[in-house]
């Protein structure tokens, strides 16, 4: 046993200077490769204007409101329900529009006026509810072609449809009952103008 130990003794330099060697060669024997990017020093940005860095990234974090009467009238220094009492909305709908308690009898319960908040800008709640109660815009139109296809049906055939597919200027091929249902689509998407389009040729007849 005393002779192994002192093996290891004499050894023992030996084996420091191997494992010198090896690190200066090829470096450090435990050390793992590191990331490209963790070595970079950070520096800070002087040229950049914080004040409106914040600024934006405050911007970006809240909230983007679709209603463009709330959101012009929003005011963001203020909360939540500060802003929907002075437009006129309710915050909690249970506290604005409470529900009666089945047993309780209605002729027991008094309905005085609840105390209501102050609305300070009533246009925000005034301007959708004009614009909602205006007629509702019909957005189905028809092409131009398909207007001018029917006047000029109507115009040299009358209600003929059997020689209106007969037709040169029918390109697509339709059939009498094709064209007698686009001249309804267009009699039922633009009535005052087929009104006015009959008139101008019962004109011209009665002028020939």
């Amino acid at each position: 046993m005393e002779c192994v130990n002192t093996r290891l003794c004499e050894c023992a330099p030996e084996f420091e200077l191997l494992l010198q060697s090896l690190s200066f060669w090829c470096g450090p024997i435990c050390a793992l490769p590191k990331a490209k990017g963790k070595t970079r020093r950070q520096k800070f940005g002087y040229s950049v204007n914080r004040k409106r860095l914040n600024q934006n990234a405050g911007w970006k974090a809240a909230p983007w409101i679709e209603c463009s009467h709330i959101r012009h009238a929003w005011d963001h220094t203020k909360s939540v329900w500060q802003n929907l009492a002075e437009i006129g909305l309710a915050m909690d709908p249970n506290k604005a529009a409470p529900l009666r308690k089945r047993k309780v009898k209605a002729m027991e319960v008094d309905w005085g006026e609840r105390p209501k908040d102050l609305v300070r800008k009533p246009c925000v709640v005034n301007e959708p509810e004009a614009e909602a109660s205006l007629p509702e815009k019909k957005g189905n139109t028809l092409s131009g072609d398909l207007i001018e296809y029917v006047h000029y049906m109507v115009e040299n055939h009358g209600e003929d449809y059997k020689a209106m597919a007969w037709d040169e200027k029918n390109y697509y091929q339709d059939t009498p009952i094709q064209i007698w249902n686009k001249v309804n689509v267009y009699k039922r998407f633009y009535p005052t103008e087929w009104q006015a389009f009959i008139d101008s040729l019962q004109k011209k007849m009665e002028v020939d």
